[in-house]
């Protein structure tokens, strides 16, 4: 075992053997992996101050193994995460919300790994009754499948609708487990968020003893690939995020890829966020398009991604890609779907051409980790929160502060009806 900046090894000790929720206790009850809530990763980055959690999506193993030797370099608390759309039943990543927390404590155990790791089922999206009534058996699967955290996403439903959703989920998401709430669906600069239905989202939760770690909102960032200038509205989050402040509310960022460095060190100086989503510029990374500063693919004069020859996969493998991607009508942010039907091809390339695979990985996350999100050295403070607590249950940041009274359903109803919000386009905006 590496021991780790500012903790010692009997801390170290003591966290493995109260930290680690009863899930991942069961499924892995020999492991030195240091499996935690999200909850424990949030209150190392509000004790630090300024300080943001990546949450890097593991859409294939080597971001997963790139995304953890970064953490542990950095000394850094980190979340692996896999969205509903990438890693859900009807997913396009072989890596799943029911073996990524496999993944990750094979990968843990295997490299030292010292540092606290979350695993967050980001994006579970909700779009309808069915889906809720879905959830309801789907949700408790991924927590028996080493879960430790979970975005419950209905924003792509009506204000009340997505409050209702949440409620009607909360009793299937473990106490101690993290929580993550979204209002706005997540579509660049069309359908911003607005305050008064942020705290809307959080009133009503509050009102039904829901205490949510993070709020994601549509601060003007879009998933995968930016086409446009907008990126994150940062004057947008701070005004939002100071409206939801009584309730202890952490920010959850999402879309980071086309954002550059000055603008994501702003939001972790100027807002409440304490979780940042990276996931399409690993992809990339991993595969070895040339992509930015931050982290947005390169296109040459003829609008294709720029292949470097001594990075990521092999040009053969690529030259294939290249050719699934346009028989199959895939352009731009759609090659994520390359994924599932290459996964065991990336696995049976050569150990050296793998190795170059998660070191890019690994080189981009640090320098985020380091210089971009103020996130190093935030791994003792994960580890004092568990100790502080005696516990893998931090317990909620808030208390109820709302008259439940005053949120039935019928008058939830009657204040989503008064909100004026602006939903903007509507279309497929998963992740």
């Amino acid at each position: 075992m590496t021991e780790q900046r500012g903790n010692s090894s009997s801390d170290f000790e003591k966290a493995l053997k109260i930290g680690r929720p009863p899930n991942i206790a069961r499924l892995f009850p020999n492991s030195r992996a240091l499996i935690v809530s999200g909850k424990v990763i949030d209150r190392a980055m509000i004790a630090k101050g300024n300080a943001i959690a990546i949450a890097a999506n593991g859409r294939n193993y080597f971001v997963i193994r790139g995304s953890l030797l970064a953490a542990q370099k950095a000394n850094a608390a980190i979340i692996i995460e896999i969205a509903k759309s990438e890693g859900g039943a009807n997913a396009y990543c072989a890596v799943n919300y029911w073996n990524i927390a496999r993944q990750v404590d094979a990968i843990c155990n295997e490299l030292g790994i010292t540092i606290p790791v979350a695993i967050h089922a980001d994006h579970y999206g909700i779009k309808g009754d069915l889906d809720v009534e879905a959830a309801m058996v789907e949700i408790p699967t991924m927590f028996d499948a080493g879960m430790t955290s979970i975005a419950i996403d209905a924003s792509h439903l009506p204000d009340d609708k997505n409050l209702l959703a949440s409620i009607a989920l909360s009793p299937y998401v473990p106490k101690w487990a993290a929580f993550e709430t979204e209002v706005g669906e997540i579509k660049g600069k069309e359908g911003l968020s607005t305050v008064e239905e942020a705290s809307f989202l959080i009133q009503g939760l509050n009102a039904h003893d829901i205490f949510p770690d993070w709020i994601a909102l549509n601060n003007g960032t879009t998933h995968g690939i930016q086409d446009g200038e907008a990126g994150i509205q940062v004057p947008l989050t701070v005004e939002i995020h100071k409206a939801v402040e009584k309730y202890r509310v952490s920010g959850a960022q999402h879309g980071t890829s086309g954002n550059d460095s000055e603008r994501l060190k702003k939001i972790a100086k100027e807002t409440n966020t304490t979780k940042a989503n990276v996931a399409t510029a690993l992809q990339m990374i991993a595969w070895g398009v040339k992509v930015n500063d931050y982290g947005n693919a390169m296109l040459d004069e003829k609008g294709e991604f720029v292949k470097m020859p001594d990075k990521g996969v092999t040009e053969e493998l690529w030259n294939e890609m290249v050719a699934h991607a346009s028989s199959n009508g895939l352009k731009g942010g759609n090659y994520k779907k390359l994924n599932l039907p290459f996964e065991n091809k990336l696995q049976g390339l050569s150990s050296d051409i793998r190795e170059r695979m998660v070191q890019g990985v690994e080189e981009f996350i640090y320098r985020l980790l380091r210089d971009v999100f103020n996130a190093e050295d935030t791994a003792p403070l994960a580890i004092e929160a568990i100790i502080g607590a005696d516990s893998y249950d931090l317990g909620p940041k808030s208390t109820r502060m709302e008259d439940p009274a005053q949120w039935t359903e019928e008058k939830i109803a009657e204040r989503a009806s008064t909100l004026n919000t602006k939903k903007g386009p509507e279309g497929d905006f998963d992740d």
